[in-house]
């Protein structure tokens, strides 16, 4: 046996006990809407938000009225590992539902051995489509697959990447879109995804499973990312930090992305890492995340609530980026159109 088949193999067995979520839900098929004209009387409400504070209230009684950023979710190396949880853990707190599934076949996530030029591509056609640019999130290689995808957005990978439409499921005669906002066409290249994350990802699996062109871009964090979260686990052995995080397993911008490391704590596990739906199921677990800021006064994880995981750290983190970049792209909207950017 081969030694990337070995790894796959010993992965596959890792795996069995943790998830059997496998499974497709294919009996919701949203399709892409594009943002309606935010009524002028929800404007100052809209505008009036802190992206940087939002409570349950501003998200069930202001956002959750109005179309949110597409979320691109990449599973890991193995299928049977998925981002399902995760996906229902954001719907129940509050995030559209149509704008996580694949609007194709109804899933909550897609492959990580996905072609990254044609996932840039569908993320460009995303965008012009649904008029607020999405956010990428993957686990594992899926949190490689997304550095990759930044990487062609960038211009690093190919000097050209075409339009690709996921409701055709092909690529498109044309490398450029025109901008949602301001009404000029723009190339594929060049574009800037709002929020990207990394799960989990380690150099030692892209170098056992020959994916040995990305381990010099593996921590390098490009432009074509506004904001930039990469996820660590301390100790382990399916990404490769063996020996705890170093000053090597961090993620660092080549430009202006603002780009964030964060340990997760001990108890964290690769393959059950994104078990975290049940965590929006219990009210104290679910008000400790809603109150979550990323910061040295962020509220600390004490006693131990009904619900409670080391997993919550995870989940805060993102949905705090998550529905920030949800208000951000709703007030980025507004302001174009009341600024005459927008045709």
């Amino acid at each position: 046996m081969s030694g990337r088949r070995w790894v796959i193999a010993v992965l596959f067995m890792f795996s069995l006990p943790l998830h059997g979520c496998g499974h497709v839900d294919r009996s919701v098929h949203p399709s892409p809407q594009k943002l309606a004209s935010v009524p002028h009387e929800w404007t100052d409400k809209i505008l009036a938000l802190n992206p940087k504070a939002l409570s349950e209230t501003d998200v069930t009684e202001v956002l959750s009225k109005f179309p949110a950023p597409r979320i691109v979710m990449l599973d890991g190396s193995l299928p049977i590992v998925t981002m399902g949880s995760f996906a229902k853990f954001l719907i129940r707190m509050g995030y559209p539902e149509d704008r996580i599934r694949d609007p194709r076949n109804g899933s909550y996530s897609y492959s990580s051995y996905r072609d990254s030029r044609e996932m840039a591509g569908m993320i460009a056609w995303y965008y012009e489509a649904e008029e607020m640019m999405p956010m990428v999130i993957g686990h594992s290689q899926g949190g490689m697959r997304a550095i990759e995808i930044l990487h062609e957005m960038a211009g690093n990978l190919h000097e050209k990447v075409a339009v690709w439409n996921p409701l055709s499921g092909k690529v498109e005669e044309r490398d450029t879109i025109i901008d949602p906002l301001t009404g000029k066409e723009r190339t594929v290249v060049g574009l800037k995804v709002s929020f990207a994350s990394a799960i989990a990802t380690g150099k030692w699996m892209r170098f056992l499973l020959l994916q040995w062109d990305m381990l010099s871009l593996l921590r390098r964090i490009p432009d074509s990312a506004e904001e930039f979260s990469g996820f660590h686990l301390k100790y382990d052995l399916i990404s490769g930090t063996l020996s705890g995080v170093g000053p090597g397993d961090q993620y660092y911008p080549t430009g202006s992305a603002t780009v964030r490391n964060v340990t997760l704590p001990a108890g964290c596990s690769h393959l059950g890492i994104l078990r975290m739906e049940e965590l929006a199921e219990y009210p104290e677990t679910r008000e400790w995340i809603q109150r979550y800021v990323p910061s040295s006064e962020s509220p600390e994880w004490t006693g131990n609530p009904e619900g409670s995981h080391p997993n919550v750290l995870l989940a805060a983190d993102l949905w705090y980026s998550i529905k920030k970049q949800w208000c951000m792209g709703l007030q980025e909207w507004i302001f174009a159109r009341d600024h005459g950017m927008k045709e």
